[in-house]
């Protein structure tokens, strides 16, 4: 039987853990080759040294990225040309959380919050469309999260970096319709994951951490945390021929919170 994504060549950002890294995985053994690209470059071998493992030497390859840096942006899709021969997917998964309410925020965080989590969208589109016209169809994956379409008073900066791009998915996504290039874009939005990040926020706030789950279970209709596969099931939908006439979209991965 073939599989989901049987031919594909995926450059993932932020693989070195959590969602990540569940993507990276996920896509390749549903038959996508795999370039995880991370600022721990370590990480991401690893990433790939797990996916090889399973599936075969080549499966997946692994290189330190500093995702907002352009230069480094073109070093990861010449590496993509090199390891994959090509690209036809790109998930946008890297970014960081920054607290602080609008007083509180300090402009140094709010710059690094935007960019990280917009900047490098901003350039990753623009840098990867080329190869993946060459090697359409493809698809465009963005991570914004359920927090860039409902607000808190805690976190403007990450609110705003994540609605930035929901948007900026639908503007890529009409842009690549409109000059016929085969080639879609969707943004995927999850709320609490059990990933690394919640071991830091436990420890950040003095809490254990199955104290923080079910604090965080409490707040979600379906009562209970989010697993990494959650989220890379959606992002192999997305990145398969299954979801062909979907573009501009986005995908709630909330256990109901926005239908609250």
């Amino acid at each position: 039987m073939t599989k989901r994504c049987e031919g594909k060549l995926a450059l993932v950002t932020g693989g070195a853990q959590g969602l990540g890294r569940a993507h990276c995985i996920r896509l390749a053994q549903e038959g996508a080759r795999v370039l995880a690209t991370d600022i721990n470059g370590a990480g991401a071998q690893e990433t790939a040294a797990i996916i090889n493992a399973e599936m075969g030497e080549g499966t997946a390859f692994g290189i330190a990225h500093d995702v907002t840096d352009p230069a480094q942006w073109d070093a990861a899709i010449d590496a993509a040309r090199e390891h994959l021969g090509g690209l036809n997917v790109l998930v946008n998964n890297a970014g960081i959380g920054v607290g602080g309410n609008i007083e509180t925020c300090t402009f140094e965080d709010w710059k690094r919050c935007y960019s990280v989590n917009v900047d490098s969208i901003f350039h990753g589109c623009q840098k990867a469309l080329p190869l993946m016209r060459e090697h359409a169809p493809g698809s465009i994956i963005n991570i914004s999260s359920i927090a860039g379409l409902i607000a808190s008073d805690t976190m403007p900066a990450y609110n705003s970096t994540k609605a930035a791009v929901w948007m900026l998915s639908k503007s890529i996504a009409l842009h690549c319709a409109k000059k016929q290039m085969g080639i879609r874009c969707n943004s995927v939005h999850p709320t609490f994951v059990d990933t690394p990040i919640l071991d830091g926020t436990a420890k950040a706030h003095a809490l254990d951490k199955d104290v923080l789950m079910e604090k965080l279970a409490r707040q979600i209709p379906l009562k209970f945390v989010g697993e990494p596969n959650d989220i890379a099931n959606a992002v192999v939908y997305l990145a398969s021929d299954e979801s062909r006439f979907m573009t501009g979209a986005e995908i709630k991965l909330d256990g109901g919170i926005s239908a609250m």
